[in-house]
């Protein structure tokens, strides 16, 4: 009989262990709270509008391919893509500006925004690939065990060029001084969890990944790569458990043994947590055996939450693509709100998506499908009446830039905050994007992928290596598997 895995949660890290190490011929259970897979990846739907309730930025499309290409697969041979264009548009506040897809267009509009900045993003883009290159194709998928891992002649070779001791807003500001544009570099950060003078330079890699790679959307929604993974990982023999929540996990002689659900689940060799590691690590595990204390955790410096606002809108509102990002009021008033004194924001910038402006099934016709989130500190009280407040805010200030009063047109609402990712993810602190990618916290220096006390037990997903992100938890979910097979090859 093959050896046994079981994996907590069916996320995209879960997804992505469970297909590696079926593929590696173990026998793959995964335990998934919820009624269906996908995790912070879910869809729901409601009165006919289908909503991803997490992900939402098709970015890295090379990452997802060769994932597929792991198995002798295709992106295409599970979900259709398209490449948005525009990519995006962003709300400034004397009006919208369109982020073309287009090289050649997106060249002509930085030089129109500030003279002799097309050059300048040609350079700036160019030092991004490298960083691309390396970074999303060598060093994520270093496990980030021992140091050693980044002493080869490569890495060493292009470390000054990786840019791991300047930060982005030194970076950016080395190239372009338009307040928009440097806005415009630095908004991917603002979700890797800290400000930019506080993220490394190698982070421009997600501006290569953005302007150079592309926006896309799977027909469907970001639920369909869910479905895709969940399809590869029945096809290699995985079994799926649903509605079962681990309440702890029982360990002996240093080896997860008992996973305590409505029923126990025992009989594994190996035991993957695609939950959160926090929680995994001190909640569901006995302090003895706990990979970190608890002072470590509380030292830890973690991304933003959300504040997120689910519509469903009985009218078209002109104005707005698929995605949006309102940068009408001042952006590094919000970054300083999330990080440095965390508080609700006054003035917050926020990010609209409109799937049902690209795919007319996520609302019914003459509808609008709206997905509005406010990135918020983490771990702050959240209640109906502050909702209530951010919901009038932001709606009063699409409709103020579309022209399309709406907001008696909603005819579905649904608010996820802080307590809403506690509550469905064991989320610490409610927080949305794992920990801060700063540099104390990145490769070796992020939580271990495997329990130091418990012989058996591993961790994968975004508070381990290589971080947040649909692509890294792809990642992750590989280098986990990788841990687990050498283990059980000599246990």
């Amino acid at each position: 009989m093959s050896k046994q895995v079981t994996i907590i949660g069916s996320g995209f890290s879960g997804l992505s262990a469970a297909c590696y190490l079926a593929r590696e011929g173990f026998g793959v259970t995964v335990l998934e709270k919820h009624d269906r897979v996908g995790g912070r990846a879910r869809q729901f739907e409601a009165q006919g509008f289908a909503f991803d309730m997490g992900p939402s930025w098709y970015w890295m499309p090379d990452i997802f391919e060769s994932f597929f290409a792991d198995f002798g697969k295709k992106v295409s041979d599970y979900y259709e893509l398209e490449r948005l264009s525009p990519s995006y548009r962003v709300f400034y506040p004397d009006g919208p500006v369109d982020i073309p897809s287009d090289m050649n267009e997106l060249y002509a509009l930085f030089e129109r925004m500030e003279k002799g900045s097309a050059e300048k993003l040609r350079q700036f883009l160019k030092e991004a690939e490298y960083k691309y290159e390396v970074g999303m194709h060598d060093l994520v998928y270093r496990p980030g065990i021992s140091i050693m891992e980044f002493m080869d002649a490569r890495f060493l070779k292009g470390l000054f060029k990786l840019d791991v001791l300047t930060s982005m807003s030194k970076h950016i500001r080395r190239f372009f001084s338009n307040p928009r544009l440097i806005q415009l570099l630095e908004f991917p950060v603002l979700f890797l969890g800290a400000l930019p003078q506080n993220t490394p330079a190698l982070y421009s890699l997600m501006n290569y990944a953005d302007m150079v790679g592309g926006t896309w959307y799977p027909k469907g929604g970001m639920v369909k790569i869910v479905e895709a993974m969940h399809q590869l990982a029945m096809e290699l023999g995985v079994k799926f458990i649903f509605n079962a929540d681990v309440s702890k996990i029982s360990v002996e002689n240093k080896k997860a043994t008992v996973l305590k659900t409505d029923i126990d689940h025992n009989g594994f060799d190996a035991l993957v947590s695609s939950a959160d590691y926090r929680h995994t690590d001190k909640v569901l595990l006995d302090p003895a055996y706990s990979n970190y204390s608890d002072s470590y955790w509380e030292s830890r410096k973690m991304a933003p939450s959300s504040l997120i606002f689910y519509l469903g809108v009985n009218k078209k509102i002109d104005g707005l693509l698929h995605h949006n990002l309102f940068f009408d009021e001042d952006f590094d008033a919000h970054a300083k709100e999330i990080y440095s004194t965390p508080q609700w924001p006054a003035k917050p910038l926020f990010y609209v998506s409109c799937p049902s402006k690209t795919d007319p099934l996520t609302a019914p016709e003459g509808k609008e499908n709206l997905f509005i989130l406010i990135p918020i500190a983490p771990n702050l009280e959240d209640d109906k009446a502050t909702n209530d407040h951010y919901f009038d805010l932001v709606i009063k200030r699409i409709e103020r830039f579309t022209g399309v009063p709406f907001k008696e047109e909603v005819i579905y609402r649904r608010d996820f905050a802080t307590r809403d990712f506690i509550t469905e993810y064991n989320s610490f602190k409610g927080n949305a994007y794992g920990l801060a990618n700063t540099l104390s916290q990145t490769a070796i220096l992020k939580p271990a992928l495997k329990n130091k006390n418990v012989k058996n037990l591993f961790y994968t997903g975004q508070l381990t290596v290589p971080g947040p992100g649909v692509p890294p938890s792809l990642i992750s979910g590989k280098l986990v598997a990788e841990q687990v097979k050498a283990y059980l090859s000599v246990h």
